[in-house]
């Protein structure tokens, strides 16, 4: 049992300053306390019961890959291994572009105007071919439908008119 005096912390009785040293010494002497530390794991070490007889048996790890499964890794390697040489390619391309002149872009864009040239030639003479080969028949009994008939009925329905 300690001989301490009961210190009140009522405002109408202010402490006195031997009253106060002795709270701000008390206070100062529980804030430097160690505090005990807290456990932050446990082991059990106590033995494993046994369950059963049968002893222990070994069992190999015999992992077997599918095939499906190898040729996607052989695969992505080689995807891999592909865009590593893209990416080397386009590195020097553009090493060799860093001075850039009006010759270096000419025939850098050179190629590029060229194929795309020869695409537009290709598909104009597709164009032209098809238009010649056109034909109009005009044998037969011509039917004009002129009837409109709306079936939709609601606020969200869809149109089906003339089908």
């Amino acid at each position: 049992m300690t001989t301490e005096a009961t210190v009140t912390t009522n405002p109408q009785y202010p402490l006195t300053d031997s009253q106060a040293s002795a709270e701000a010494a008390r206070l100062i002497a529980e804030a430097y306390r160690p505090v005990p530390a807290t456990p932050t794991y446990f082991r059990d070490d106590s033995p494993v019961p046994a369950i059963g007889t049968a002893p222990p048996v070994l069992q190999p790890d015999s992992r077997i890959v599918p095939q499906w499964a190898a040729g996607v890794a052989v695969a992505s390697i080689g995807v891999g291994a592909g865009v590593t040489g893209l990416g080397c390619g386009a590195w020097l391309v553009l090493q060799g572009l860093a001075s850039v002149t009006l010759t270096g872009v000419l025939a850098a864009t050179l190629p590029f105007a060229g194929v795309a040239a020869a695409a537009t030639a290709i598909g104009s003479a597709f164009a032209r071919v098809r238009r010649a080969s056109t034909t109009n028949i005009y044998k037969g009994t011509v039917v004009q439908r002129t009837e409109v008939t709306a079936t939709a009925r609601g606020m969200l329905s869809r149109a089906k008119a003339g089908r």
